[in-house]
């Protein structure tokens, strides 16, 4: 049998007090090698009581992480300081709101050593604990990242539940460090794709707590959107017609069909309507981060 590699779980976190403990706890109980997986968490200057939640936990669960805390730098320089630090062939990229299941990080290991090739690769989404909006949202997720749909329409892989290749991060410098909010990922593997490395998906599986309301919902694309503005600029987004509302309606209408053979469930019916509003936040958040300093609003860090 060949010899397991070292494997480095990579969680940054701010202000995720009531959500942490979850994600925490899915990582203690994984199936993989204790010995041979280093974890790194970086409390980006949160201002609850994460961190001290973390380090609560992390002797409760005799995780041994390495905890940082530092003054907020943005997910592009906090990420780096995992990658940084990181002693291990892979960087599993554990968010705060997700709960992996126990033979997680022993899949995604698996499918890497057995694929050499690829760069990153990202686990499947599970539906966890869902009310009708975050059903909808789990179902947006798992049509997005299912290989026939990534085949007609693919995205962004984004860090969360994704295994990256330190060699290839590496290789194509780490993440951006002018990238405070979202979009590191995204742009991180446009130069793992460019380098000449593959990025695929795994059957691996995690959960996400979605959003429960409209509110909570608009406000996270939103904020997507704002930091949808590096990729525009830097010409790393799909092409530009892919950002708009009627264009992201008709391809909502060509995953309707996968979502409901997925669930059986009418709710699917509903999707390319929740993809629209989701997509209008976003352009809302794009167009605010572009035209917010000539009107006069400030561009508040977040």
């Amino acid at each position: 049998m060949a010899k397991l590699p070292a494997v480095t779980i990579g969680v940054c976190v701010r202000n995720r007090e009531t959500m942490i403990g979850d994600a925490l706890e899915s990582i203690a109980q994984q199936d993989f090698p204790r010995e041979l997986m280093e974890n790194i968490i970086v409390d980006d200057g949160s201002s609850d009581n994460t961190l001290a939640i973390v380090r609560t936990l992390d002797k409760k669960l005799k995780l041994n992480a390495k905890i940082i805390h530092q003054e907020w730098k943005g997910l592009g320089p906090s990420r780096n300081v995992i990658l940084n630090g990181s002693t291990g062939k892979y960087i599993i990229w554990v968010d705060s709101d997700m709960i992996l299941a126990k033979d997680f990080v022993a899949l995604q290991v698996k499918f890497m050593e057995e694929n050499p090739a690829v760069g990153v690769a990202k686990g499947s989404y599970g539906i966890y604990r869902a009310n009708f909006v975050s059903t909808l949202e789990n179902l947006e997720f798992i049509t997005t990242n299912s290989k026939w749909m990534r085949q007609f329409d693919s995205n962004a892989l984004g860090t969360g539940g994704s295994i990256y290749r330190v060699e290839a991060i590496r290789r194509v410098g780490g993440f951006s460090m002018s990238i405070k909010g979202s979009g590191e990922d995204a742009e991180a593997e446009f130069r793992i794709r460019r380098a000449g490395w593959k990025l695929d998906t795994t059957s691996a599986t995690f959960f996400e707590i979605r959003r429960s309301d409209w509110q909570s919902l608009w406000k996270e694309y939103f904020w997507w959107g704002k930091g949808g503005m590096n990729l525009v600029e830097g010409k790393i987004a799909t092409s530009r017609y892919k950002l708009f509302p009627p264009f992201a309606f008709v391809v909502e209408c060509v995953r309707v069909v996968v979502a409901y053979k997925t669930v059986r469930r009418k709710i699917a019916l509903l999707l390319p309507f929740h993809y629209v509003f989701k997509r209008v936040a976003w352009m809302a958040g794009l167009l605010h981060e572009r035209y917010a300093g000539a009107l006069g609003f400030s561009k508040k860090a977040t």
